[in-house]
């Protein structure tokens, strides 16, 4: 699974859509976009921090 797919996942698991999304991790709302597009590649790090971050917060499984 590409990184792309992974941020689709883990989005759709924690219920919230990209704009609470993006406010959530406080990333600009076009960039969270570009990357759910494939226009932009996001950084394998960020996307582990994010998921990291939704499951202390018991948000994802």
């Amino acid at each position: 699974m590409d990184s792309k797919e992974r941020l689709i996942q883990i989005k759709e698991e924690s219920g919230m859509n990209w704009k609470e999304f993006s406010a959530y991790f406080q990333i600009p709302y076009r960039t969270v976009q570009d990357w759910e597009r494939g226009n932009r590649k996001m950084p394998d790090y960020l996307l582990r921090l994010m998921e990291n971050k939704l499951r202390i917060e018991k948000l994802i499984e």
